[in-house]
């Protein structure tokens, strides 16, 4: 009986326990399903190792020996951590801080909130640390308000002493700033010492419950590498500009000593109009339950169930458009969006790489502003971990290997969340469209053509004279004609094209989303202008004919009349093809991740398509850094472009080479190509212009 007395002791606190697990296996059935708790279950008892080896943790025992934090004359951030005790933590903490630093300035303020152990003594020599010291225990609350009130940058962070900071961190946070006008707070990523995932922004339900999604999951899961608009972050990295924290009061002190004051802060934030953002490009290591334990029936996290009460009297009115209790996690986290889009192309857009990547990114851009949830899928299921980032800042999910395989599979699971698809491409649209509506029935289908496929195959086929070309154009002429026939809009880059297929189909929809580009302006005068580009690369048909033209007529009439002339070919070329065509006066430049050096200096873009279909990007990226451009009939077909006003039309070598001339030595024509070739770009393919079909669509 002895041995039992333990066990009899004990017993109130694990009838709590269980009370507390039952409590939390009901909220799980009801956000994510049986299968999704069994998951969730299994993610949490599966054995790992203690700590992830990629993380670079650094070890609590290392023995203290003085280091320096960076110094700011003027820090634009102002780190600020509370502490009671836990002095290794605290040590790891600061070391980790020292070790990654940030390309921002920034000052670190410990305040000691009336600690036990000697955490003051040994942290008085950290050089470069601002210490304050509580005569009282004022909490987590009162500590970190402390800290703030005391503050000297436009940022105050508030770390956790439990956490591990890693590179680009701080940074990160601060991007989401600059990147998004309305954001108010930015959360870092949480992840255990062990790897998975701990926090990937928090849901509050219509009750005041709150829901840390993401936890025990994969930290690099695509549901958790976008940036997204959340209801809360949590307060162990909490990134917010000073002026707006003063303004809200800080911490609100009712929630002393600690829990749903982040919470509440995040609901004072948003009711100025702001947003709260999750950053996944922010990771930060937290060691949860050192500071405050786990048990929500002793301690500090007793306070978790009363402040909840508060919480809920003071924002009952917000708290009535929240998600009610028992709504399905997928249909939380999007509580506040319009709705969910799945964007599927052949592979992920890669803007500095094609014309049609840069369409799609802004595309990409658009539907997140709008309001959308978009999931971006690459049917061949690559994407690096920088293409992921990429999309991921603007709020898109990237569906990828591994955690993707296959599209089928991905819908039979999920096709009953989407309300609309886009499809890209004939070849795209053509494997999926009828596994879109068997598993989406309720989407819109959209077909997005990017240029139609048929009618650059028909002119490919009518240049070469080839029978067999014909005969593979005429067969994807009835492959794109039946997708539009079977989708509820079709997408085409120019009128030209709308034209055509309101000929062919007069029952279809059919709108114009064209390229979309930002005006760069002219950023050098003419007099400093020389030489000549062409802007593509050589595995798309068009350019590599152009580009031969280019090499084996055009520039040889060129140079005859113009010896000191040089042609700069800015797109992949195979190393063959680059041999092939080796010639004085033709600079083989590669792909080039950014075209401002030489159109800021060229005199003139060259578009020599005798092929092809749809916008051509080439001309709208000149155009849009005011290069004149010098192109074919078939290359400003659909683009608004009039010959001697906006573009300079050449349809053989020596129009080309006339072109060239009479800008050579026309300055004021010049000028006129400049500025009227800005002017199409602004009037026709600006986001402005691409956002209201999208709106018009979708609307």
């Amino acid at each position: 009986m002895v041995e039992g007395i333990p066990l009899i002791g004990n017993l109130p606190w694990r009838l709590k326990r269980l009370s507390y697990l039952l409590q939390r296996t009901r909220g799980s059935f009801a956000l994510r399903g049986w299968r999704g708790t069994l998951a969730r279950m299994r993610q949490e008892f599966q054995s790992r190792p203690e700590h992830d080896e990629d993380l670079s943790l650094l070890p609590l025992d290392e023995p203290f020996a003085p280091f320096a934090l960076p110094v700011a004359e003027d820090p634009q951030v102002s780190i600020v951590i509370p502490i009671h005790g836990k002095l290794a933590y605290t040590l790891a903490c600061l070391r980790s801080l020292a070790r990654h630093g940030a390309q921002a300035p920034f000052e670190v303020i410990v305040v000691d909130d009336a600690s036990s152990d000697d955490s003051a003594s040994v942290l008085a020599q950290v050089a470069g640390l601002q210490l304050l010291r509580n005569e009282r225990n004022l909490g987590f609350i009162g500590s970190c308000n402390a800290g703030a009130a005391v503050a000297r940058g436009a940022f105050l962070l508030f770390l956790n002493n439990d956490t591990q900071v890693t590179s680009g961190w701080m940074d990160a946070l601060l991007r989401c700033f600059t990147e998004r006008a309305d954001c108010g707070i930015a959360g870092s990523r949480l992840v255990y010492p062990d790897g998975r995932l701990q926090e990937a922004g928090g849901l509050v339900f219509a009750d005041g419950s709150c829901w840390t999604t993401g936890r025990f999951e994969l930290r690099d899961a695509p549901a958790f590498r976008y940036r997204r608009d959340v209801d809360y972050v949590s307060g162990a990295s909490l990134l917010i500009r000073r002026e707006v924290f003063q303004r809200v009061g800080g911490f609100d002190t009712r929630y002393a000593p600690a829990y749903y004051e982040d919470t509440d802060l995040a609901f004072a934030v948003r009711q100025l109009g702001l947003r709260v953002y999750y950053e996944p490009t922010s990771t930060v290591i937290h060691c949860e339950g050192i500071t405050s334990g786990t048990d929500l029936t002793s301690g500090v996290k007793r306070h978790q169930v009363t402040n909840q009460a508060k919480f809920v009297d003071k924002w009952k009115v917000e708290l009535s458009s929240q998600p009610p209790v028992g709504t399905s996690l997928e249909r939380a986290v999007r509580w506040r969006t319009r709705g969910r889009i799945l964007v599927v192309d052949t592979m992920t857009p890669e803007p500095a790489r094609d014309s049609g990547s840069l369409r799609l990114s802004a595309i990409l851009r658009l539907l997140d502003e709008q309001g959308w949830s978009t999931s971006f899928l690459p049917d061949d299921g690559r994407a690096s971990m920088q293409e992921i980032a990429a999309l991921g800042a603007p709020g898109i999910e990237v569906l990828c290997k591994p955690w993707v395989t296959e599209l089928p599979g991905w819908l039979r699971e999920h096709g009953h969340e989407l309300h609309v698809v886009i499809l890209c491409r004939h070849t795209v649209a053509g494997q999926y469209a009828d596994l879109v509506r068997k598993h989406a029935p309720q989407a819109k289908l959209l077909f997005d053509t990017v240029d139609l496929h048929f009618l650059r195959e028909q002119r490919a086929a009518e240049l070469s004279g080839s029978s067999t070309m014909a005969r593979q154009a005429e067969t994807s002429r009835h492959s794109e004609l039946a997708l539009i026939g079977q989708c509820d809009a079709t997408f085409v880059v120019s009128p030209h094209e709308q034209a055509l297929l309101t000929q062919m189909l007069p029952q279809a929809r059919v709108e114009v989303l064209s390229n979309i580009h930002d005006v760069h302006g002219c950023r050098h005068p003419y007099a400093e202008r020389k030489d000549l580009v062409f802007i593509g690369g050589y595995g798309h048909p068009p350019n590599s004919d152009a580009i031969r033209w280019i090499a084996g007529e055009i520039l040889p009439q060129l140079r005859a009349e113009l010896p000191d002339i040089r042609l700069h070919v800015l797109g992949d070329l195979p190393d063959a093809v680059r041999r092939e065509l080796a010639a004085p006066g033709l600079e083989l430049h590669g792909h080039v991740t950014d075209l401002a050096p030489w159109l800021d200096n060229c005199l003139a873009s060259l578009a020599p398509l005798r092929f092809g279909a749809g916008v051509k990007g080439k001309i709208n990226m000149a155009m849009s850094h005011g290069v004149p451009v010098i192109a074919t009939t078939i290359a400003v077909e659909g683009m608004q472009l009039h010959d001697g006003m906006d573009v300079l039309v050449a349809d053989d070598a020596s129009a080309f080479v006339g072109a060239v001339q009479r800008l050579q030595h026309n300055e004021a024509l010049w000028q006129q190509l400049s500025e009227h070739g800005r002017d199409n770009v602004r009037r026709h393919f600006s986001a402005e212009a691409a956002a209201a079909v999208l709106h018009r669509v979708l609307d």
